[in-house]
């Protein structure tokens, strides 16, 4: 890691890069990583192979399987691009294995198309997930505003935060820290007195490290359902963060959707503005927003995720 910061260009796979430093190399090449093994291997017609992600003992990471099922459906379209997705998780994926992405043609119309993707491992489904594609089209335009917040040069990086700080916080999430595609910059810095407060909203900044497709492509919407997942299932537990301790929850991911309204720009800082409306059940709804540095609304996500309190940890931190 070196001191100072700097702004280069260079290219890969025919796309622009930002390198930006200081940073940690990992986040380059998991960057790189994850745009490689968004090239799918192609079975047979409809039928894909994925790598993974190195995930260093973490089991197989939601997004990645998003994505992927995602860059397998648009391998099926032509001329259209995905505007909405509807995915569910089933069972855990194993980080060890490739997955299989079975891809069913449901329709083409003169203006919508829709696929269904199932990821398959070891002969089991892991994974569906129903996309709709839509033509280029004018319309009506309008969008609620991007919230108030400090502009991501005011922010900073989340690993740089973690690796200060003293001690790790109990309820801080075993993935704050480590290197992933995105450079992220929460606007509650980690394990900060405002970060511990019991709150329903948390807005991060995050820019993709690798080769910045253009903001049209099907991989620039493969790359933001990506990020979608990040994080998004544990912010059901911020109204809780000054009773229980991080390793006390059982989390996973249920179901998620996805819109994309506009063109996704990754050459630049999104604001990723995640936010949880209630929990019930043991499980708990996420939603978020994808906002550009100028305040464009590109995204709406919302999640439903599995939040249980582990019978053998209950006591409160």
């Amino acid at each position: 890691m070196t001191s100072g910061r700097r702004d280069e260009q260079s290219t890969a796979n025919g796309y622009t890069a930002r390198m930006t430093t200081p940073t940690h190399a990992e986040q380059y090449e998991r960057a790189a990583l994850l745009l490689r093994i968004l090239e799918l291997e192609p079975i047979e017609q409809n039928l894909y192979r994925g790598g993974n992600e190195n995930r260093g003992g973490f089991r197989l990471f939601g997004g990645q399987v998003l994505a992927q099922g995602l860059r397998a459906a648009c391998n099926t379209v032509e001329g259209r691009n995905p505007h909405s997705l509807r995915a569910y998780f089933m069972r855990a994926g194993d980080a060890e294995r490739p997955v299989l992405y079975e891809v069913e043609r449901i329709r083409d119309g003169s203006s919508f198309s829709t696929r269904r993707v199932l990821a398959i491992q070891q002969g089991q489904a892991i994974f569906s997930m129903d996309v709709s594609f839509q033509v280029s089209e004018g319309g009506f335009d309008h969008a609620h505003l991007m919230p108030n917040v400090p502009p991501p040069e005011e922010c900073e990086d989340d690993i740089s935060v973690v690796q200060a700080l003293p001690e790790r916080p109990p309820g801080l999430s075993p993935m704050a820290g480590r290197p992933r595609p995105f450079e992220m910059r929460s606007v509650f810095p980690l394990g900060s007195p405002a970060w511990e407060l019991n709150r329903f909203w948390n807005p991060v900044w995050i820019r993709f490290l690798g080769a910045a497709p253009p903001a049209e492509s099907t991989l620039a919407h493969c790359l933001l359902a990506y990020a979608s997942d990040m994080g998004l299932v544990s912010t059901a537990t911020l109204p809780h963060n000054t009773t229980l301790a991080r390793d006390q929850y059982q989390m996973a991911s249920l179901d998620h959707a996805l819109w994309i309204h506009r063109p996704v720009p990754l050459d630049d800082w999104l604001l990723f503005h995640k936010r949880t409306s209630t929990a019930s059940g043991s499980r708990g709804l996420s939603h978020a927003e994808f906002f550009s540095r100028q305040g464009e609304l590109i995204a709406s996500v919302t999640q439903e995720g599995l939040m249980r309190v582990s019978p053998r940890k209950t006591a409160p931190r």
